[in-house]
């Protein structure tokens, strides 16, 4: 007999589909949601299932519906700008927003996915958040859709992603840099854990690759995306170039605007002029860059309409539709201000 839903019991989960039939829940994922990709001895066998256990899909409540946001953390910069963009598209389909940080821990992570099961919300838009597998799993038995916003690790095939094209942006960043005459750049990384900081360091490599510029491992150190991350990162190079009596760096390309903030912190208090001395491009484009002084070059990621995406396509999600395109990846841009406008210095 199959098993019933512990979380409301007497509804058949979707595990339980998928384990009478024979296959994973993604196959039966994509047979209720009409996918053509599925054999027609398969899909007949689910669909008998289906039909033998009775099973029910979540009833659709577009209006009205209950959305969970979670982030790793509610107080930055970057997580308003997504905060905003969800916002904006549940507050015009009439539904609500739950928020809930989990600061990177899996156990935050457990917590919100029993708190998701206890007031039955209709879906989740997850940001910078990696799932485990049975986390994942207890999602599917649970039959809660989900978009995965900026993803973190490996990506299931069928769960929607919405994301940037960070490889790009990261390029377009570098060439600017090497066009002003720069050829002595470090990278301040984002954690190499995540996929996003991993596409901006490979553009970075690649532009420079391209240019026959010479990338020391040790100039694109792996950080945090936060001010402090940055400023260290910055000081421990410019350190490390002098100890060993070499030219330091004459450019930093940052993987978040937070990071070339603090880079911008640390120039300072060395006395060293930007962009005269060192410039330094930042990724994200968040509000505060235009106002830094001087005012911050950045590779500009569409925050707000990736939020806005994600929102968009989980509610379809929700409501039954189909959606046609799982990957979505948003343009960069780079936008040029008065934080990298200058070439290299002479040497110090």
């Amino acid at each position: 007999m199959a098993a019933e839903n512990p979380e409301n019991p007497g509804r058949i989960t979707l595990a339980a589909v998928a384990e009478a039939a024979g296959v994973s829940v993604s196959t039966v994922s994509k047979v209720l949601n009409g996918r053509s990709d599925i054999s027609a001895d398969t899909k007949e066998r689910v669909e008998a299932v289906v039909g033998r256990l009775g099973y029910e899909r979540r009833p659709t409540r577009k209006r009205g519906a209950v959305v969970d946001l979670v982030l790793n953390e509610l107080d930055s910069l970057w997580s308003v700008e997504i905060i905003r963009g969800v916002d904006e598209v549940l507050h015009q389909a009439g539904a609500s927003m739950v928020l809930s940080a989990v600061h990177g821990r899996s156990s935050a992570t457990r917590e919100w996915i029993d708190q998701l099961a206890a007031r039955r919300s209709d879906g989740a838009i997850l940001v910078v958040s990696d799932l485990t597998p049975q986390q994942r799993r207890r999602l599917a038995a649970l039959d809660v859709p989900f978009v995965l916003l900026d993803p973190v690790g490996n990506i299931d095939a069928l769960v929607p992603t919405v994301g940037a094209t960070n490889w790009a942006g990261a390029v377009s960043a570098t060439e600017h840099l090497i066009g002003l005459g720069h050829t002595r750049i470090a990278h301040l990384a984002g954690p190499r854990q995540v996929l996003c900081s991993r596409a901006r360091a490979d553009g970075f490599r690649a532009a420079m690759e391209q240019a026959e510029l010479p990338v020391p491992e040790h100039w694109v150190p792996a950080g945090e995306f936060n001010d402090t991350s940055g400023r260290a990162e910055a000081a421990r190079l410019l350190d490390a170039a002098q100890a060993a009596g070499e030219a330091p760096p004459t450019a930093f390309f940052a993987a978040s605007d937070l990071q070339a903030l603090g880079a911008f912190e640390e120039l300072r208090a060395r006395g060293l002029a930007i962009p005269a001395d060192v410039s330094v491009v930042g990724f994200d484009d968040l509000p505060v860059a235009r106002w830094t002084h001087p005012a911050l070059t950045t590779v500009r990621q569409p925050l707000q309409d990736m939020a806005s995406m994600a929102a968009t396509t989980l509610l379809k999600t929700v409501d039954g539709q189909h959606v046609d395109t799982l990957r979505v990846e948003l343009a960069t841009r780079l936008v040029v201000r008065g934080s990298a406008t200058a070439p290299p210095a002479p040497s110090r």
